[in-house]
């Protein structure tokens, strides 16, 4: 009888209370830790995606305005005889509307002197105050004992910031300094000693001490007859969206200079942006599909999608993607006419340049002629702005990550506590069991003792 009922109580059943202490603490951390680590993952993939999307549009803008930076998509110059002259394309040409005949009958020099030989650059070459005109600007330059040599006169003339550059060269017997100035007729020079400067100084004036090796002189050219004079080779203001660069001159000699369109870059850049976009849509879709915070992406999404339909030129019927063959699809990814597009080239390829590599002049500006990397960057700068859409779901979604390290910690500490309890509760029944299991061996022995005694 005792038998059955401390079997029944569980007494001598063997409980493994350490194994039962393991098994409560995990079903009650487990869960939890479960839907954290879920709650985790699915921030982590939002983030992901998000950033995703993020170096999508980045490297779509930015891809796209490299290769209208470097011109790329931008007409090029043409010219007849390179040894004359050289020509680079600039913001503004427009191939289909330019054509000119250059003749350059001088080149731009600046005006040089030189020096005779003086035996030793350190020697001392005579105190006093010089003056050096340039253009009309004078500036004073003083050699004292400091500086009382070729030397400190070519440091002082360097200083003096008039723009006339001083140089020291070894020639037989010495040393002899070199002045040279800006090009250009009104950056003409001279260097003269001042009253009361010591008579060494005089050697070193424009006039009657250094020779002159060329003569200060402007750049003369006509550009289809009409004349033109420049202080510099370089010749920026003339063409527009063409720079000139004068190599030689070659009075008589008519050089022909134009432009031509990168036809087939432009038609394949078209292509290239339909493909690009819809791999930037499609990342930025599957980051705004996700549940969270992330569907704020839709309003980057919208924007995106109204390129398509924007004004991005002031040209009066092709100002606009939809006017080349793009057009948006169901879906609201991108897609190409290329009959379309072709047939518009063959209308109107400036117009259709225009719109990735916009005209820059007088008349043609950000606000009239954007272009698609410009509206394109105004969209992506926006969007990662402060408080843009992507900052937002950024700081969204990285405080949510903060909050769910914080959680998980939190339950840990609790589960750890818990699993603490139940190791001493358990342990108090472990003691307890085991007294009863002494009781119960004295129990038995002795209702052993007594039936063995009443038997006797």
């Amino acid at each position: 009888m005792v038998s059955s009922i401390a079997n029944s109580l569980g007494f001598g059943s063997g409980i493994d209370t350490k194994q039962l202490v393991t098994d409560l603490s995990n079903a009650s951390r487990d869960p939890k830790i479960k839907r954290m680590t879920s709650l985790t993952q699915a921030n982590q993939t939002r983030i992901s995606a998000l950033a995703q999307a993020r170096s999508d549009l980045e490297g779509f803008a930015d891809s796209l305005g490299q290769m209208i930076s470097d011109g790329t998509l931008r007409s090029t110059p043409t010219v007849s005889d390179e040894s004359v002259l050289g020509a680079t394309a600039r913001a503004g040409l427009a191939a289909d509307s330019f054509a000119a005949t250059v003749i350059v009958n001088q080149l731009a020099r600046a005006q040089s002197n030189y020096s005779g030989v003086v035996a030793d650059r350190a020697a001392a070459i005579g105190t006093g105050t010089m003056t050096l005109t340039v253009g009309g600007v004078a500036k004073t330059i003083t050699i004292g004992a400091a500086n009382n040599s070729l030397d400190g006169l070519a440091n002082a003339i360097n200083a003096s910031g008039a723009g006339v550059t001083a140089s020291i060269i070894a020639d037989e017997g010495g040393h002899r300094l070199i002045l040279k100035g800006p090009s250009g007729a009104a950056n003409a020079f001279t260097l003269a000693a001042d009253a009361g400067a010591d008579p060494g100084l005089s050697a070193f004036a424009t006039a009657g001490g250094m020779t002159q090796g060329q003569s200060a002189a402007n750049a003369e050219f006509t550009i289809d007859g009409v004349t033109f004079s420049r202080a510099t080779n370089i010749i920026d203001d003339v063409v527009p969206g063409m720079s000139l660069t004068l190599k030689k001159a070659a009075p008589g000699q008519p050089v022909d200079i134009g432009a031509s369109r990168p036809l087939d870059m432009i038609k394949q850049t078209v292509g290239d942006f339909v493909s690009v976009y819809n791999q930037l849509k499609k990342s930025l879709a599957s980051a705004a599909g996700l549940s969270g915070s992330t569907s704020s992406l839709r309003e980057l999404e919208r924007e995106l999608s109204g390129l398509v339909g924007k004004v991005i030129s002031s040209h009066g019927s092709i100002n606009k993607l939809t006017d080349i063959g793009i057009a948006t699809t169901k879906e609201g990814l991108l897609s190409l006419d290329n009959a379309k597009l072709a047939k518009v080239l063959e209308t109107d390829a400036g117009a259709v340049e225009a719109l990735f590599n916009p005209r820059r002049d007088a008349t043609h500006n950000e606000t009239t002629d954007p272009g698609i990397a410009f509206a394109l960057d105004a969209i992506r700068d926006k969007a990662v702005a402060t408080d843009g859409v992507i900052d937002r779901v950024t700081k969204s979604l990285e405080g949510t990550k903060k909050t769910l390290a914080e959680q998980l910690e939190k339950i840990e500490v609790r589960e750890d506590v818990y699993r603490k309890r139940l190791e001493k509760q358990y342990g108090a029944l472990d003691a307890r069991l085991a007294a009863f299991k002494a009781t119960q061996t004295y129990l038995e022995q002795q209702i052993k003792l007594w039936t063995n005694q009443g038997n006797d």
